[in-house]
């Protein structure tokens, strides 16, 4: 599946900044064998005085820029074609989740796919009793790790409701999980919590959601903004897998990954510090179109 995808983040300042220093996370990643950027531009406005072009230590694609004139808004644009190949179906290779811990400790290595990276508590995501306890009662004996994944996810699809009003980027899992209410950052930092108080490595990826669904099919929640699901290691055979708690699916060719890390600090899409006086306002659109359909 080929995508022409748009994004366009704004923001205006009441006073203008004096100086600033931003990190971005904004392009389409190029993933061999599941997602190729065919072409991809970042266009900044104003245009900033240092631009630098950068790989973090989870191999997502950065750029860092610097501002060191007077400015009351700054908009970034990503315009980029990308091609995301389609997951075929696969057995269910993954050990039972009483052996994983085994396999956690045989992987030597602390590489970026490393699951010891993902396995503890991460700035964002602390350790929660009440999630690992939510989590334990939907691992039933004899589960595998994919199962367990997938029983996690559809629980809090379920018991979750979609709500952009209740929470904001800085609300904790704890909270969200208080309420009950969330959006998609809410609910894969929530499962990702679910499943690290279990034994199982869990990871936050961000990206894009197709907007349009195939004829017949439901539109797909959070899809006119940036997106966000959960990355999940079930054992040496079966690797990493990924689901979307939202939306109650394993991911396929309808999501577009941008970054992965521990947490949404590790791939958040603008990260920085201003000089200013006064408050911000934002404001995102997203357009994934498929090409050719």
């Amino acid at each position: 599946m080929i995508y022409d995808i748009g994004l366009t983040i704004g923001y205006r300042y009441q006073r203008a900044a004096v100086t600033g220093r931003h990190l971005l996370r904004l392009m389409p990643a190029d993933l061999p064998g599941q997602q190729r950027r065919l072409s991809g531009g970042l266009a900044i406005a104003p245009t900033p005085f240092e631009r630098r072009d950068l790989l973090d230590f989870f191999g997502n694609a950065a750029v860092e820029i610097a501002f060191r004139e007077a400015h009351d808004e700054i908009a970034f644009r990503v315009a980029a074609r990308i091609e995301r190949v389609a997951q075929a179906s696969v057995l269910d290779i993954s050990p039972g989740l009483d052996r994983l811990g085994d396999e956690i400790v045989g992987y030597r290595g602390l590489d970026p796919e490393a699951p010891h990276h993902f396995v503890g508590p991460s700035p964002r995501i602390p350790a929660s009793p009440e999630m690992a306890a939510y989590a334990a009662e939907r691992a039933a004996p004899g589960m595998t790790v994919r199962e367990v994944v997938q029983a996690v996810g559809l629980g809090l699809h379920a018991d979750l409701a979609y709500d952009p009003q209740a929470t904001n980027v800085e609300t904790t899992p704890a909270e969200a999980f208080a309420r009950r209410h969330g959006v998609c950052q809410d609910f894969a930092q929530i499962m990702i919590a679910c499943l690290r108080g279990i034994g199982v490595p869990a990871a936050y990826v961000s990206g894009f959601l197709r907007t349009e669904p195939p004829p017949g099919e439901p539109r797909l929640e959070g899809a006119d903004a940036m997106h966000a699901w959960v990355r999940a290691w079930c054992g040496w055979e079966a690797g990493w897998i990924e689901f979307d708690p939202t939306n109650a699916v394993f991911v396929a060719a309808d999501h577009v990954v941008i970054a992965r890390g521990r947490d949404y600090g590790d791939v958040s899409p603008v990260r920085g510090v201003l000089r200013i006086a006064g408050g911000q306002t934002s404001e995102q659109s997203v357009d994934v179109v498929p090409v050719g359909i």
